[in-house]
């Protein structure tokens, strides 16, 4: 198996080395009293020889602050350079620098992984362009910016799971294999094996339908809507749309929620501003130095901008006010009639929710249905309408486009790890 090896060799090291309490990068620096036997593994981000002292600077992706370690020259050895992984042993004390509440005096350093050094695309005390590291999706999470973009990307992950559960939704794992096309855009990546994909003869398809990567949850929430009142899902999203644009990708998370028992979307529209403040509030709390990577290096104007929207209630316009501002510009647009539905638009990004008050009118649906040709596909559909069928609504919030607008990220392929879009599935 790739990546596998035996286990004994490692055991022994670790076992012929004095007990130590391992930390994490980040609960060094924060402890708050010197420790005798420490033990901290990570990579080196620069290492400096003196003629008395070593330096080293120490990270395990735990923080965006490297630990100093302080060692002897005596243990400095060929292979100890930038980027190599390390396992170094001794005492936590107290740093004399102001910037720096602990740091570490080693009594072991051990080279665990070296690093060629030339060869390695990542560069010592460089501030590399976040199209530069694109090219190097395997390596490029050990930069300063995509670490701190992966951190901040984690905490509002949780911080969204928190929203939802705090309000009393059920979470759903929706599928991603579905027989749906849940927005009728056509942009869909059709399932099929290996060996379908061979045969030149009639296909026999491996769920006897066709099957699609999902690009909405919208329907499976309905589902459980008539059940469980308040439903949410969060998860990986696909459209087969030939775009290199900055805002698009092929395979992107989206945050559903939807709603029974409402008539108002109103209540939408609030879910929708109080999820933005409450995650954002989070991640700003969490991750204050994360974010003031990319406020002060990316987008130097979006911490005064975030601050105003979450001191503000969130500005409301009707389409109707819409139409008649885009009928004054210059550019020509096609207007559709309008229908029970609301999009959150912010500056640079454009649309980040999308959401709609969903039509329950059962003679409605199966005349349309009809039209059609869908309505034994979408039989089960009617079949809500016809069982307990209440009024609903509901939204979906892009998360790489929300991580692209509080961060000031241009480019939505730099804001999640491994991004996918035509033309390119790197890794």
């Amino acid at each position: 198996m790739l990546g596998a090896r035996g286990g004994w060799q490692a055991l022994r090291r670790c076992a012929s080395l004095p007990r130590a309490v391992r930390l994490r990068v980040r609960e060094a620096l924060g402890a708050r009293k010197p420790a005798d036997a420490v033990r901290v593994q990570g990579w080196v981000r620069s290492v400096r020889s003196q003629k008395e002292v070593l330096f080293l600077h120490i990270n395990d992706g735990s923080s965006l602050e490297s630990l100093q370690v302080v060692a002897d020259p005596s243990l400095e050895k060929r292979d100890l350079t930038f980027g190599s992984a390390v396992e170094v042993q001794g005492k936590l004390v107290k740093s004399p620098h102001r910037m720096q509440n602990m740091e570490l005096q080693a009594e072991t350093i051990h080279v665990v992984g070296p690093c060629d050094i030339w060869s390695f695309p990542l560069k010592m005390k460089e501030r590399h362009p976040l199209e530069y590291v694109r090219q190097f999706p395997h390596l490029r999470c050990r930069s300063n910016t995509l670490g701190a973009l992966l951190r901040i990307r984690s905490e509002a992950t949780a911080a969204i799971h928190s929203f939802f559960q705090d309000n009393g939704y059920v979470h759903i794992h929706t599928p991603i294999i579905t027989s749906n096309d849940c927005e009728g855009a056509g942009e869909l990546f059709q399932i099929e094996t290996s060996r379908e994909a061979k045969e030149s003869a009639e296909k026999t398809q491996f769920f006897n339908v066709p099957a699609f990567l999902t690009v909405s949850g919208q329907l499976h929430l309905e589902v459980m809507a008539g059940a469980f009142t308040h439903v949410f899902t969060f998860g990986p999203t696909f459209r087969a749309e030939n775009s290199q644009s900055r805002r698009h990708l092929a395979e992107f998370y989206m945050v559903e929620a939807e709603l029974s028992f409402t008539e108002s979307l109103q209540d939408i529209m609030q879910v929708m501003e109080d999820l933005f403040k409450t995650v954002t509030s989070t991640v700003l709390s969490k991750c204050p130095r994360d974010v003031e990577l990319f406020h002060k290096y990316i987008a130097p104007e979006q911490k005064g901008r975030l601050e105003q929207i979450l001191k503000h209630k969130f500005m409301i316009i009707s389409y109707s006010e819409a139409v008649e501002i885009l009928k004054q510009a210059p550019q020509t647009f096609t207007f559709k009639p309008e229908v029970a539905a609301v999009d959150l638009l912010v500056p640079g990004v454009g649309e980040l929710c999308g959401g709609s008050l969903r039509e329950e009118r059962l003679p409605f649906l199966e005349s349309r249905l009809q039209r059609l040709g869908l309505t034994d596909a979408y039989q089960w559909y009617l079949d809500l309408r016809k069982f307990g069928s209440v009024p609903h609504g509901g939204f979906g919030m892009g998360f790489e486009r929300y991580l692209q607008y509080i961060l000031g990220v241009d480019n939505i392929k730099d804001v999640i790890p491994f991004p996918r879009f035509s033309h390119s599935c790197l890794l």
